[in-house]
């Protein structure tokens, strides 16, 4: 891959590779070896773009929360590689630091960047609104000041309400401060409604890039949840219940349909349709092994011509 194939991400100025490799796998279903492997693979390819959470992965036993920024750190400070890409991470699920107070972020941004061992986060999102307490002017408050002292290069947005959004965005114009990049929405062919519509449409006046999370649905996308086949996978129930659907069956017909005429693996074709959508700069994909990364990272060279994409819309309408 050359840097021909790198996307801007927003107004950032951040040049990204059109798969932003999800970091929830690691320290959960993805030990430390099997992640470097991972994390090693999708660089050799030309990947440049690592996306976690202080969160990841708190659902475990035994884990507390952050031992996937931990991994993340400790592969970039022993490859030297941590100048070579772009880490985002997120506040406010961890368990010691819930929340969106102004307080709770910057003590939640100085645990993250201890774990990365790092002196600088590329992408900081909030994880979810906290619209019930806390005023936009808070949390862009306390993002700002991450900014402006350096631990903080851009900030971004993931769950949140139009309203909030664009509220945000408005105050951070008026202040002259910290103001949203970038957005991470939950968006893929069988989930359109999360994201298109008002969220998009602001996203789009603002310039904001889009990175969006559960691009494959869960691993649905991936072709390999079919009736009758039992797939070993933390996620299956999730992942299988689009075959109930009249939705996904269509849009699983369309993508086998596609990545046949291609020569290329379904996951392939449900990213790039994805990757060729208005606002998105990269979707979010993981990958437990080294394997699973080919059909991940094909998406970088896989342009899906005007017809497929019409097929695609009409089967996930």
């Amino acid at each position: 891959m050359t840097s021909s194939v790198l996307r801007p991400l927003g107004s950032s100025g951040l040049d990204v590779f059109p798969l932003c490799l999800g970091g929830n796998v690691f320290g959960f279903s993805a030990d430390e070896k099997a992640s470097f492997e991972v994390l090693d693979a999708y660089t050799a390819a030309g990947g440049n773009f690592i996306d976690t959470a202080d969160s990841y992965s708190a659902w475990a036993p035994g884990n507390k929360g952050g031992e996937s920024e931990t991994l993340i750190g400790k592969w970039a400070r022993s490859r030297g590689k941590r100048d070579d890409v772009v880490i985002a991470t997120k506040v406010g699920r961890h368990p010691d630091f819930l929340g969106l107070r102004g307080d709770n972020i910057k003590a939640a941004a100085d645990a993250s960047l201890r774990r990365l061992d790092t002196d600088y986060i590329d992408l900081y999102y909030t994880h979810f609104d906290d619209d019930e307490t806390i005023p936009v002017e808070e949390i862009i408050g306390a993002l700002d000041e991450l900014v402006k002292a350096g631990k903080v290069r851009h900030i971004a947005v993931s769950n949140i309400s139009p309203e909030r959004l664009q509220e945000s965005l408005d105050f951070s114009d008026r202040e002259g401060l910290a103001r949203y990049v970038a957005i991470q929405p939950h968006y893929n062919l069988v989930s359109r409604d999360t994201y298109e519509g008002a969220r998009q449409d602001i996203a789009s006046r603002a310039g904001l890039g889009a990175a969006p999370y559960w691009a494959l649905a869960s691993g649905f996308l991936t072709g390999k949840y079919r009736p009758g086949v039992a797939v070993d996978s933390v996620r299956a129930d999730k992942a299988g219940a689009h075959l109930e659907t009249e939705r996904g069956q269509k849009v699983l017909a369309a993508l086998d349909e596609i990545a046949q005429a291609h020569d290329a693996e379904v996951a392939t074709v449900a990213l790039a349709w994805l990757a060729a959508r208005p606002t998105v700069t990269a979707p979010i994909a993981s990958a437990r092994t080294v394997e699973q990364l080919p059909a991940l990272l094909a998406v970088a060279d896989l342009e899906l011509t005007a017809a497929e994409l019409g097929r695609l819309n009409e089967a996930s309408a």
